[in-house]
């Protein structure tokens, strides 16, 4: 084989690892909670239970997605989120989870995209602990601070792991997270822990600490 079909054939194959890859990737509940902030919240409110600002001014009542959505299948969400086979459910599928008033989504949210909102969705309903600062700034910070031991995906396998032998936390691990309380992950990060884990107060402020917290929580989800 010459050269310029081998490059060929190894830009194929890559290219069809990275398709792999992607369509394997987990839900992201971090990339969900901003659909979530951008089309759900001014009805379902903040934490999900149906007392957004929008809900209050029109009178209206959405679902209470932390007590709703806990039974329902990632199958009915979605049929309720893009509005396409809604009339399909009955009984206990429809009570208190449909309404007139829900827009349909299906011409908004990708596949992708559903799946994300609903990883969001299942974290509103199983958190352990609340969120104490902005994810959005907190996923800058761990790119910038954490990931090189801890991994761009937060699965305890950042490049530095094979040259110093260490172990990180894997973040992504909801068993691992849940057993820390949001005031224990915050000493770690500002006071450092163990051998390995630096301290970063005088770098980090309180603020930053708790937008790490809040995103390493959803990276868990």
């Amino acid at each position: 084989m010459n050269e310029i079909p081998m490059r060929m054939a190894l830009s194929t194959a890559a290219m069809l690892l990275l398709a792999l890859a992607s369509a394997n990737a987990a839900p992201s509940a971090y990339e969900g909670r901003g659909l979530y902030v951008s089309y759900c919240l001014v009805c379902h409110g903040t934490g999900g239970k149906g007392d957004g600002p929008l809900a209050q001014k029109m009178a209206i009542e959405p679902a209470n997605l932390t007590t709703t959505v806990r039974s329902r299948s990632d199958t009915i969400l979605k049929k309720i989120i893009t509005g396409q086979g809604r009339q399909t459910i009955t009984g206990r599928d429809r009570h208190n989870l449909l309404s007139d008033a829900m827009p349909k989504w299906h011409e908004v949210f990708s596949e992708e995209q559903l799946d994300s909102l609903i990883a969001y969705l299942r974290f509103l309903t199983r958190k352990q602990h609340d969120l104490m600062g902005d994810p959005r700034v907190g996923e800058q910070l761990y790119q910038a601070y954490c990931q090189s031991c801890h991994g761009e995906e937060g699965d305890g396998n950042g490049i530095m792991t094979d040259l110093l032998r260490i172990n990180p936390m894997d973040h992504t691990n909801p068993n691992v997270t849940n057993a820390l309380s949001n005031e224990q992950l915050l000493d770690a990060i500002l006071n450092g822990k163990g051998r390995y884990m630096p301290g970063w107060k005088g770098i980090l402020d309180q603020k930053d600490a708790e937008a790490l917290v809040s995103y390493i929580r959803l990276l868990s989800q």
